[in-house]
């Protein structure tokens, strides 16, 4: 967050989703504790934000496990998001239809400054991948999908995110440059993004960024397959074009209706 940002925004309310950014797929239950670890928050400053976070159900206190947990509430917020995503609908029978030709996965994502998430998951019929959840966030800079995500935004904040990586974790950030350069020549040459099994080495996906942003978000759409799958070895020379057609196809789609 910029310091220009800063000055206009409402600090008990960054406090307060600071505590709901804590969760994820892998951290699904938290204590107080931890909250306090993972915030920087003083104590009576959490207590105050949980009660208030708790009353309007986004968050919830499990005495069972003694520590909180989601939400229902935010189920509610995120449904209208997921509703007004009409490319969802417009490409889940092409999504199912590659996805039970390679027996593997095609992923529809997401992203809008730093933040890529799945939006929506076809699988193939003999799929044997674990299927994640829908809006699980997708790594930037360890995936095919989001490397083909950094190279549609707009230079500036590509550049920017790279250099707080690099404040962050400089041997990460000079790898992801690398990692860039060839991508960056996978979009010329072959019009996807192939992964390097730098998340999971048994997994080969590629990925197929659309030509432009629709209403200012970014969307990918990437597909995965087992390496032991006999679709693996033919990724760029079949699931590739297939995959780059899907989504000219959903393009021509949302140019028709003016999404």
């Amino acid at each position: 967050m910029n310091s220009d940002a800063d000055g206009k925004l409402v600090s008990a309310l960054v406090r307060g989703i600071s505590i709901l950014q804590c969760f994820n797929n892998k951290r699904q239950e938290l204590s107080g504790k931890e909250l306090m670890d993972l915030t920087g928050l003083p104590k009576p400053t959490l207590f105050r934000l949980t009660e208030t976070l708790c009353e309007l159900g986004l968050l919830r206190y499990s005495e069972r496990l003694s520590k909180y947990v989601p939400g229902v509430a935010l189920l509610n917020l995120a449904s209208p998001v997921l509703a007004r995503m009409t490319m969802r609908q417009f490409a889940r029978a092409q999504m199912e239809e590659l996805a039970n030709y390679m027996g593997g996965q095609i992923q529809l994502n997401v992203g809008s400054g730093r933040e890529l998430v799945l939006v929506e998951l076809a699988k193939g019929i003999e799929d044997k991948l674990f299927a994640p959840e829908i809006g699980v966030g997708i790594s930037l800079s360890r995936t095919a999908t989001g490397r083909a995500y950094l190279l549609a935004l707009p230079q500036a904040q590509r550049e920017s995110y790279l250099a707080d990586l690099a404040a962050r974790d400089a041997e990460r950030a000079t790898q992801l440059r690398e990692r860039l350069d060839d991508a960056r020549r996978d979009l010329a040459e072959h019009g996807f993004c192939r992964s390097h099994g730098d998340l999971h080495r048994e997994i080969q996906s590629i990925a197929v960024p659309l030509s432009k942003p629709q209403d200012g978000e970014y969307w990918v759409f990437a597909a995965s397959v087992p390496s032991y799958n006999p679709k693996s070895g033919q990724m760029e020379t079949d699931i590739g074009p297939r995959l780059i057609t899907l989504v000219r196809s959903v393009e021509a789609v949302l140019g028709g209706t003016g999404v």
